[in-house]
């Protein structure tokens, strides 16, 4: 498996979906980095340059749409990922995601991802070709803020 320099910042309230979804990336190359809540969020993007974030909206004490408003007013070009289990927001601080995917669909965010950040198809084979090949090795790196 091709591993990549992209630190994608993970942020859900729910460690039943930050986990899996934080391994899947991981197995695609990628470095992960979690936050539990809005404010970590900030703090890790403060501290580590992220390349891109999958955000939930519904979470305690701050949405995704404040915190896509805050991580936007640090970085104008950061793609940012909504992944939500809601069908329709209205909220007007979501003019500050990049785009909006439904929960559960894990394939369809990695393609998204892709898309965003410009991986280009090559680097994808290489990733496929070594998950078809049992190279599961846990070459990336995670981390876990609470």
């Amino acid at each position: 498996m091709a591993e990549s320099n992209f630190v994608i910042l993970c942020v859900d309230d729910e460690s039943a979906v930050l986990q899996p979804l934080g391994i899947m990336l991981q197995r695609r190359g990628f470095h992960v980095v979690s936050a539990k809540d809005g404010p970590s969020a900030i703090d890790v993007f403060h501290q580590i340059k992220c390349d891109a974030v999958i955000l939930d909206y519904a979470m305690p004490g701050m949405s995704g749409g404040e915190v896509a408003k805050m991580l936007r007013e640090e970085n104008k070009t950061v793609p940012i990922i909504l992944h939500t289990g809601y069908k329709e927001i209205n909220d007007p601080l979501l003019a500050n995601v990049s785009c909006t995917l439904p929960k559960g669909s894990l394939s369809f965010l990695i393609t998204k991802l892709n898309d965003l950040l410009h991986i280009q198809d090559q680097e994808l084979a290489e990733q496929t070709e070594g998950e078809a090949t049992g190279d599961d090795s846990p070459s990336a790196h995670s981390a876990h803020v609470a």
